[in-house]
């Protein structure tokens, strides 16, 4: 039987070298290298950096591996709600940009290409394509669109895990006063309904909850234009080929956005995709380099990390209910949440918003639980996937943390290795102490020159200091 995991704190002498001198991402690195060697000596180390970065355009920033095969996986995360027009030819950095009206930030993620979702799709065959491809969200192509439509007019949208699980749930809770004929019309038993109205939150967490949800005529029969409404298009802030790297590493870090397309605007082409895991994976790829070393040498509590304290944390307890969890997630727009032990402060799991799919494409696996708390949720969907023999899944790995005394280097290493987009910093007897993610890392390497992208983020992307992606 599956159980959680204990805490890996793990070195970089366990993760090994970087795998090949000759990646295109250590050769990225080598040429950091030579325009490193090419600074003035009294420029600090990291005005060298900026100058170095500034030198490169991010057309040279490698593919990524998933875009090989005609498959370029995009992750896009947009943080908040906001109403505005822009024209963006008078910018001096002229990012590519379309006019964006009344539109919502969100996270997500897609793939071009071979993974796109029809709008007349039902909302079961869109799950399973998203598990099947395992994305946590896909483009919706209009079926309606015409041939010649551009690109940015063939989307109505982009479908996710969570929207469709929000969207279900929605449906049992009629405007008061709350009806079972109502729910019962779209598609759901009278029986279930009227324990979900009559009971709440126990209904919604019981074990069988989802495998009946997934079940009923709403989940097979409504199609993802149906849906339409609880999802908008995406705004992008994309970056031109010439763009520079520091461009590109500033809005990855101070402006909070998670990836980034470079386009060709005259063929109106998405060339590249940039993430923030993309450049851990080019910094881990550096490691032996002179410039690396002379930055990742440092440790965390030299560089002012964490900067999330434990009491800022947004966290659930073990026997809290598994739904609560998504709920914080999506009200607090974050991507994970640590599991902590009821009588302590030691975290025994972390469950991120990609879970969201278990509950919908393995709703048997909770069938004997009268509840469906946090870690009956990591338990079970843990002893699912090793019966399906897919160990690599982030939920299987447990806790993954490091301490103030590990370095950048350790930790851009291990994040590397694991394939995870945060860790928790923990003291010596595992309670959790902080939270690092990817930005506050890349946030370390750069820092923004005065005036830089002058007053064109002024009232528009800035969040909350306290606000974490």
């Amino acid at each position: 039987m599956a159980t959680v995991p204990e805490i890996k704190i793990m070195r970089s002498e366990s993760l090994g070298h970087r795998s090949d001198v000759s990646s295109p991402e250590a050769k990225l690195g080598m040429r950091v290298e030579d325009l490193w060697d090419e600074q003035k000596p009294q420029l600090s180390p990291n005005e060298k950096l900026n100058a170095c970065f500034e030198s490169i355009p991010v057309s040279a920033f490698p593919l990524s591996s998933d875009s090989q095969g005609m498959r370029i996986l995009m992750m896009w995360v947009f943080d908040h709600e906001l109403i505005y027009n822009w024209n963006c030819q008078n910018l001096e950095f002229n990012p590519a940009c379309w006019i964006l009206e009344s539109v919502r930030f969100r996270e997500s993620e897609l793939v071009l290409d071979d993974i796109e979702i029809r709008s007349d799709t039902s909302l079961a065959e869109a799950v399973q394509t998203l598990s099947k491809f395992k994305v946590l969200s896909a483009p919706v192509v209009d079926v309606d669109a015409p041939e010649d439509a551009s690109w940015i007019d063939r989307y109505i949208g982009i479908v996710e895990f969570p929207g469709i699980v929000v969207w279900l749930l929605h449906q049992l809770e009629p405007p008061s006063p709350r009806s079972p004929a109502v729910a019962a019309s779209n598609g759901f038993s009278h029986d279930f309904t009227t324990d979900v109205l009559d009971n709440g939150d126990s209904a919604v967490t019981s074990g069988n909850f989802f495998e009946v949800l997934t079940s009923s005529e709403l989940y097979k029969n409504t199609k993802v234009r149906d849906i339409s409404g609880t999802f908008r298009w995406a705004p992008f802030l994309a970056l031109q080929k010439e763009n520079s790297f520091l461009t590109m590493l500033l809005l990855l870090s101070k402006y909070k956005m998670k990836s980034i397309p470079v386009v060709d605007l005259g063929v109106a082409k998405i060339e590249n995709i940039i993430t923030q895991s993309g450049v851990i994976h080019m910094l881990a790829e550096c490691a032996g380099l002179l410039w690396f070393e002379d930055w990742g040498i440092k440790t965390l509590s030299e560089v002012g990390l964490p900067i999330m304290s434990k009491d800022h944390i947004i966290k659930i307890y073990e026997d809290e209910p598994v739904l609560q969890a998504f709920k914080l997630m999506r009200r607090k727009r974050i991507g994970g949440i640590p599991v902590i032990e009821r009588n302590s402060e030691k975290p025994v799991g972390n469950i991120s918003l990609r879970d969201v799919q278990f509950l919908l494409t393995a709703p048997e696996i909770y069938h004997d639980y009268r509840s469906i708390t946090t870690k009956n949720f990591l338990v079970s969907v843990r002893e699912h996937l090793e019966k399906c023999g897919d160990t690599s899944a982030p939920i299987m790995s447990g806790v993954i943390a490091c301490t103030k005394n590990h370095t950048l280097k350790e930790l851009i290493l291990m994040l590397d290795a694991e394939k995870i987009h945060r860790i928790y910093v923990v003291d010596d007897f595992g309670n959790l102490e902080g939270l690092i993610t990817l930005r506050d890392i890349i946030a370390r390497l750069v820092h923004e020159p005065s005036g830089y992208f002058g007053d064109f983020f002024d009232g528009v992307m800035p969040l909350p200091e306290n606000y974490r992606v």
